[in-house]
């Protein structure tokens, strides 16, 4: 299996990447997340999911182990395959399509492209006891803490805030201590 990639970014485009490794160019198909979080430098590493189809062989990138393993989980649900977990990954980023999953919000589930009320149900019914042992860059999201944070940071970016611009925001004030409602107020204060 290839678990990643390590070499130079030759093309970059919104549903793919193309990375060269010892004189090899391998395509690899990315999340909108994905691509955002790749910049602009020659050297890449990019975590990677070889799926084998009966017509295809097909190679998914991930910027993260996080989005990796999310995908992963994503289509072990009966009825997701790689190509609707890839667009449930460019709708929203791992940490929230866990928050969904954990919280039974199958209004955010469902809102993704191609996924109805009986496939979000599933979801959540399937993957909600491995939610919780997702660990994520800061830990597991679900302590109470991380979890006042992302309610911050969701109301943030519903009012119109850019999500890296409130993510800053958050880590400058953020202590642990403080309700959801003086994060959101501390945090308009710096936007």
């Amino acid at each position: 299996m290839i678990t990643h990639l390590n070499g130079r970014l030759v093309e970059k485009n919104p549903t793919n990447i193309i990375v060269e490794c010892a004189g090899i160019g391998y395509e690899v198909k990315i999340s909108l997340n994905t691509f955002s979080a790749i910049g602009s430098d020659e050297s890449i590493l990019i975590y990677t999911q070889f799926i084998v189809r009966e017509d295809a062989q097909i190679l998914y990138g991930f910027a993260t182990r996080e989005e990796r393993e999310m995908f992963n989980h994503l289509i072990s649900v009966s009825g997701i395959g790689p190509n609707t977990g890839m667009i449930m990954l460019s709708s929203l980023v791992p940490e929230e399509i866990a928050h969904a999953i954990q919280t039974e919000d199958v209004r955010t589930i469902q809102s993704i492209k191609g996924i109805g009320v009986k496939t979000a149900q599933r979801v959540i019914i399937d993957l909600k006891d491995k939610m919780l042992k997702m660990n994520f860059s800061g830990g597991n999201i679900f302590s109470e803490n991380n979890t006042k944070r992302f309610d911050a940071l969701t109301a943030l970016v519903s009012l119109g805030f850019d999500k890296k611009a409130a993510d800053k925001a958050l880590d400058k004030i953020s202590t642990g201590e403080e309700s959801v409602e003086k994060l959101i107020k501390d945090a308009l204060k710096i936007l």
